[in-house]
């Protein structure tokens, strides 16, 4: 889907059969008054006269592509993207659930994005991210998503779907170990900016805010959390309002930061028995685990809720019996490509790669359907990934 010069979203669809030849029948019936095949005209003296702020109202709450098909319409229609009344618009609109920005082993240099509401793969094409270096997904808030290079030492913003793209300005600490990142908006929208905020084990951190763009030390760790951190990089981090949340062991727990208050806490939270690969998630502000349970030769996934009052996890749900069966025996790996609401499972095997999603609100699991090559057949293996609310006015 091609769009204007303000952002484009190209997607590449995966090849289909090219449609059947309709009978003589089928294509007599569908000229045939009263039937499916007619076309209902709008009158122009009817709709000329529709207001310009309900029509935006109605554009804002399309689906993404078939805003991204309306746009070449006409000029009026493609410069929506830089209207701030629309902008405003798009804010009030109820956030659906989070699309998924994965990066496959079979092209690091591009991603693949899954619409959970159509259950549809995209693969756009974003010429501003570096193609000479890896660059993953690590973060995102309001729309946007923040890419650091495989050497841990160069940091993007994107909008995957209008480009908007910015390199961020160099870290002034030179930190050359594995971090953790999270990422916060400045207010409700991403209108107001965003901060982001990079942390590594031995307590080294620094924070990034667009509104200035430059990265401050706003301080050192407090001395009542242990250090070093011994950060679960296999867990993403979890932002609800202005606090990020990043896993750790020894002790097990989790540390937090304010990004406006600018406090570390810590928080000491035994993890469940047997397990394994697991992970941070939220949903509507609770603080979600997600992880493997094995015992025996039995394998299952399962889902915790943090208790506020005694922080300790209680299990509130775990995948279907039936599925389950599949891992018995066989040694799975679970990685979570998405941690916003609706999680995004990898799980695999040497005889097994299944993605899977989790509804934490309607507690509703669902196979994902095959990433597939662009215009192929061949079935790509995600590596790894990060949820993000599709938002079509998020600027970098």
């Amino acid at each position: 889907m091609a769009a204007g010069k303000s952002g484009s979203f190209k997607m590449l669809e995966p090849s289909k059969p090219p449609p059947s030849k309709k009978s003589r029948k089928e294509r007599i019936r569908g000229k045939l008054p009263g039937t499916t095949g007619t076309t209902e005209v709008m009158e122009p003296e009817i709709w000329k006269e529709f207001p310009e702020d309900l029509f935006e109202a109605v554009i804002a709450r399309l689906p993404i592509a078939t805003f991204f098909r309306f746009r070449t319409v006409c000029r009026k229609w493609n410069s929506l993207l830089d209207s701030q009344s629309f902008s405003q618009r798009c804010a009030q609109v109820p956030q659906a659930n989070p699309w998924f920005y994965t990066i496959t082993h079979e092209n690091v240099n591009s991603g693949a994005i899954y619409d959970p509401s159509l259950k549809k793969w995209h693969h756009p094409t974003i010429s501003s991210l570096p193609t000479k270096m890896i660059v993953l997904p690590v973060a995102s808030s309001g729309g946007l998503v923040c890419f650091i290079d495989i050497g841990h030492r160069n940091f993007y913003v994107c909008n995957p779907l209008t480009q908007s793209f910015k390199e961020l300005p160099a870290r002034s600490v030179k930190v050359w170990s594995r971090i953790a990142v999270g990422m916060t908006l400045n207010g409700n929208a991403s209108s107001g900016g965003y901060k982001i905020l990079w942390v590594c084990c031995d307590g080294e951190y620094e924070v990034y805010d667009s509104v200035e763009n430059s990265w401050t030390r706003p301080g050192s760790m407090p001395a009542n959390i242990k250090l070093p951190l011994s950060l679960n990089f296999r867990s993403q981090a979890v932002s609800i309002d202005d606090t990020v949340y990043f896993m750790r062991s020894d002790p097990e727990g989790i540390v937090s930061y304010n990004m406006v208050t600018g406090v570390w806490k810590q928080f000491i939270i035994p993890a469940p028995l047997h397990l394994s690969d697991h992970t941070l998630a939220e949903c509507s502000g609770r603080i979600m685990l997600v992880g493997l349970l094995t015992k025996n030769a039995a394998t299952c996934v399962c889902i915790w809720e943090l208790q506020k009052m005694t922080l300790l996890w209680k299990e509130v749900d775990r995948m279907p019996n039936i599925w389950c069966l599949e891992f018995y025996g066989k040694h799975v790996r679970m990685t979570c490509l998405g941690n916003k609401g609706l999680l995004m499972l990898s799980l695999r095997s040497r005889q097994m790669n299944r993605l899977v999603t989790y509804n934490v609100k309607s507690r509703e699991w669902l196979k994902v359907p095959g990433c597939l090559v662009p215009r192929g057949r061949k079935r790509q293996w995600i590596a790894c990934g990060t949820a993000f609310h599709p938002c079509l006015t998020a600027t970098a």
